[in-house]
């Protein structure tokens, strides 16, 4: 008898047929042999129904799989094309029949309260190439513009404002304030207590190394009598010894000058020089009267040939006291509350007793901040050279609580250096409460505290102590 283990080959029915006459001796071999193929056949139909269950089923898993992603590509389609019916929503509203005087009667309450703030605004208009043709609103068609009326004039409001226009949109109106140069006030607006404001401009020639000073005019003038013939003196400080002078204007108060001068000055030491301005008058008896005086340091300037600065300032009045032993010194005070910043402006010296007397000596002043007399800060000037009148205008800020007020104090020492030897001091003056100063400097503290926020600028003397 042949047995098979596994899958029986292709011609394994022919192959039985074949040996049946080694099996004729043995009982029963037909019979054997027909059940024998009976159960090869069953096991090829079981093994043909198998592959197709599972033909079946990888076939319902990729079916069910390309259902899930047509679903879900047509939900994305119908929530992008809701979004986008959302958003016309929004921005277009129905409109009503009207004609241009009422097309935009139904803005909100609030655009109709601006229209009293603001200016009269310039309207858009319809191109002439569409004069006398209706606007049909692309949803209703209903008629929003007439032929009588081609223009359209809206309400001012405000410039966010958006309005749907028969299928076109009208983004708020222009504002004409908004497209104006600034006017210029300083013709107008004097503080109180001016005594004049001067005019001038200032270039600086690389090639040639000069400084080219444009006088132009000065207004409001307060001389001591009725009429004024003033003139103007120009000096480029440090050097006083030599001036250039205006022509004299008869009988104004508002001269017009527009005069040039010129300084020969080298680009290494324009930075340290600066422009001194003295505006006099002349009476009858021929004699000169200072009305007032600008100075004008150009470290902080930016000066070349195709810069041409035009500049104004107040003039000043010049103090008619003569310096002190040890040389004065200008600052201003300023208190912030609400920041809690202590502000002291650097202006300038004057009569500094300097020890050597040339360009390689430089002046300084460095402030510092002390409470209860222990040192808090300290910030200094640049340094000037070889002037015993030094300009500096420079500004410091420092944190100072106003509780702290009453146990601060500030100390403010003009300082000389030459190159190569130990800093020398000219001169120091301490400015703070009734705690540690009396007289000037006491009255500067309080009247900073009594004024905050306003620049309170006084001169005083300096004194030579090192305590």
């Amino acid at each position: 008898m042949i047995w098979f283990v596994g899958k029986p080959p292709a011609n394994s029915c022919q192959e039985l047929r074949q040996h049946t006459w080694r099996e004729a001796a043995v009982p029963n071999a037909g019979k054997l042999i027909e059940d024998q193929i009976k159960a090869l056949r069953h096991y090829g139909q079981v093994n043909f129904v198998a592959q197709d269950q599972e033909v079946a089923v990888a076939g319902g898993i990729i079916g069910g799989i390309l259902v899930f992603v047509l679903i879900g590509i047509t939900a994305y389609l119908l929530w992008k094309n809701f979004c986008r019916l959302f958003s016309y929503e929004k921005l277009i509203s129905p409109v009503k029949k009207t004609n241009a005087n009422t097309i935009f009667q139904n803005q909100s309450t609030s655009e109709i309260q601006l229209k009293s703030t603001r200016s009269r605004s310039v309207p858009f208009i319809i191109p002439p190439t569409l004069h006398g043709r209706d606007w049909i609103n692309l949803i209703n068609e209903e008629h929003v513009q007439e032929d009588s009326d081609p223009y359209m004039v809206p309400q001012p409001g405000p410039r966010s404002s958006f309005h749907s226009f028969a299928g076109a949109y009208v983004v708020g109106t222009i504002n004409p304030e908004l497209y104006k140069f600034p006017e210029d006030k300083s013709e107008t607006d004097f503080p109180e207590g001016n005594i004049g404001r001067l005019w001038f401009s200032i270039e600086y020639e690389q090639e040639s190394e000069r400084l080219l000073v444009s006088l132009i005019k000065v207004r409001k003038l307060q001389p001591p009598a009725d009429s004024c013939s003033p003139f103007v003196k120009i000096y480029l400080l440090p050097d006083e010894r030599s001036c250039l002078q205006s022509k004299t204007k008869r009988k104004t108060l508002n001269p017009q000058f527009d005069e040039n001068f010129v300084f020969q000055v080298s680009s290494k030491m324009l930075f340290q020089r600066t422009l001194k301005f003295l505006v006099y008058h002349v009476d009858k008896q021929k004699k000169h009267h200072l009305l007032g005086q600008v100075i004008f340091p150009l470290k902080n300037e930016t000066l070349t040939d195709d810069n041409k600065l035009v500049i104004w300032r107040d003039l000043e009045k010049e103090s008619l006291e003569p310096p002190s032993e040890y040389g004065d010194i200008q600052f201003s005070l300023s208190y912030n509350d609400y920041l809690g910043r202590l502000t002291v402006v650097v202006l300038r010296a004057r009569g500094l007793k300097l020890q050597e007397e040339s360009h390689a000596v430089s002046v300084y002043v460095k402030v510092s901040l002390m409470n209860h007399n222990k040192f808090i800060k300290s910030k200094k000037t640049a340094a000037v050279l070889g002037s015993p009148n030094p300009v500096y205008n420079e500004t410091f800020s420092f944190k100072a609580d106003q509780t702290e007020l009453d146990t601060a104090s500030l100390s403010l020492s003009v300082l000389q250096s030459i190159k190569g030897e130990k800093t020398h001091l000219l001169g120091r003056v301490v400015v703070g409460p009734f705690m540690y100063t009396r007289g000037k400097e006491l009255e500067h503290w309080n009247e900073m505290i009594n004024k905050p926020k306003e620049l309170v600028k006084r001169w005083h003397a300096l004194c030579h102590s090192t305590d």
